[in-house]
């Protein structure tokens, strides 16, 4: 049974060194443990992309917006964007200690492992291979890919980068004394995945 948050809270919210605010375990968390619920109002999937698409165009704009959108089912998604929800700021890592479990239509952040008093909370935001270069990872982990990506999708994405650290290299390097007319390398005629929104 997930715990009774109110009355012996798992977490406390902190400076991040890897973004911004941040969960921190507040005492030691046995593996398995329910920490904490991701909270939000459940939306569908057409209202679910509308409100994502509004905040990229935000985000395009200003640099700053955030979204928190969790998918729940086939039909519904979660919009956890509000200040309520602290499960909001858990951070994403490569090497996670967390991971988001749906159960009865609740969302719940459970512990991989044993989490000591003091370690940042984490888990995989699970994003897709769209738009991955618009999602650099800073969770700063031995095993980090560079991006927030889910492990599934981790070898198709380093051929991506480097293919692209490819293109850029035979594109910047200085000419030869004679020069010839060199073909498009394969990865600029790649067609990359069309814009859009991941969610976590």
């Amino acid at each position: 049974m997930p715990p009774d948050q109110a009355i012996d809270p798992y977490y406390v919210v902190r400076r991040s060194s890897i973004h911004n605010r941040g969960i921190f375990a507040a005492r030691d968390i046995p593996a398995g443990a329910h920490i904490i619920e991701y909270l939000g109002e459940k939306v569908t999937k057409a209202e679910s992309n509308r409100r994502g698409n509004a905040l990229f165009d935000e985000a395009s704009k200003t640099g700053d917006a955030a979204v928190y959108l969790f998918i729940l089912n086939k039909k519904h998604d979660l919009d956890g964007n509000f200040d309520w929800n602290t499960a909001r700021l858990i951070n994403h890592s490569c090497e996670p200690n967390c991971e988001a479990v749906v159960s009865r239509g609740r969302i719940w952040i459970v512990a991989l492992r044993f989490i000591a008093e003091g370690e940042e909370l984490s888990f995989n935001y699970g994003f897709d291979l769209e738009c991955w270069q618009d999602h650099p990872c800073l969770c700063g982990k031995p095993s980090c890919v560079g991006y927030i990506i889910a492990e599934e999708y981790w070898p198709k994405l380093k051929e991506l980068i480097a293919e692209r650290d490819a293109a850029i290299a035979e594109w910047t390097a200085p000419p030869d004394d004679a020069p010839k007319k060199k073909k498009a390398p394969a990865s600029s005629k790649k067609k990359l995945p069309v814009k859009s929104l991941p969610k976590p």
